[in-house]
């Protein structure tokens, strides 16, 4: 399924933008006044022309395998999902519940769902109540099964490519996922069974993952 936001123009991003602030207003009146909610109109608009409230699969992938912790996963997806499979070591946080979940303003907030519009609306709702670190994974779970989890290598695959490929699929294995076979680029993916779900441990000397955070006081 092609990631809903990162499809639509800036002017349809935007669009997907004002829905979320209704969906904020839900939660806490007027967006733009009152329960600590404020909106940069212009940042934001800058910030989705340029990518930069986006963190890609491979760059998550990376932080992961080497033990950073200074950001925090969450997956905004129904409860059942996310027990099924979820990005190791995301965290279960609806968007309603966002708000109370103890999120501190000042660690970096990596959000993603199967549905590109309520990540949006999450990263609408902490961005306009003052989240300077927030972030959409880019492509949603999506991406990170077909760009981790799940890899394919064109057919006619250059010897630079396949150089790059056998790195992929050492971080494919890393998160117990399965490299599809050589093969036409433009065949239907092999079927191929989700990971289960345990912490990869990662390389020696790097960093614990990071625990999570108590709530910030009022």
């Amino acid at each position: 399924m092609p990631n809903v936001i990162t499809n639509l123009s800036l002017n349809g991003r935007l669009a997907v933008v004002a829905f979320a602030l209704g969906v904020l207003a839900l939660f806490g009146g007027n967006p733009y006044k009152g329960a600590g909610a404020s909106v940069n109109t212009k940042e934001l608009s800058i910030k989705m022309a340029t990518g930069a409230d986006q963190v890609d699969a491979a760059t998550l992938a990376d932080w992961i395998i080497q033990g950073k912790a200074d950001f925090r996963v969450v997956d905004l997806r129904p409860e059942a999902a996310y027990a099924e499979y979820h990005i190791p070591p995301a965290e279960n946080i609806p968007v309603a519940g966002l708000v109370d979940a103890g999120l501190a303003h000042n660690e970096k907030i990596i959000l993603y769902a199967e549905d590109g519009a309520r990540a949006a609306q999450a990263w609408m709702l902490l961005t306009a109540r003052g989240f300077k670190g927030v972030y959409i994974l880019h492509g949603g779970l999506d991406a990170w099964k077909s760009d981790v989890l799940f890899p394919r290598v064109p057919g006619n695959a250059t010897p630079a490519q396949l150089v790059e490929f056998a790195k992929t699929r050492e971080v494919s294995k890393f998160f117990g996922g399965t490299p599809q076979a050589l093969g036409d680029s433009s065949a239907a993916p092999q079927m191929a069974a989700m990971p289960k779900l345990a912490l990869p441990t990662p390389k020696a000397g790097a960093a614990a993952p990071a625990k999570k955070k108590k709530k910030e006081g009022c």
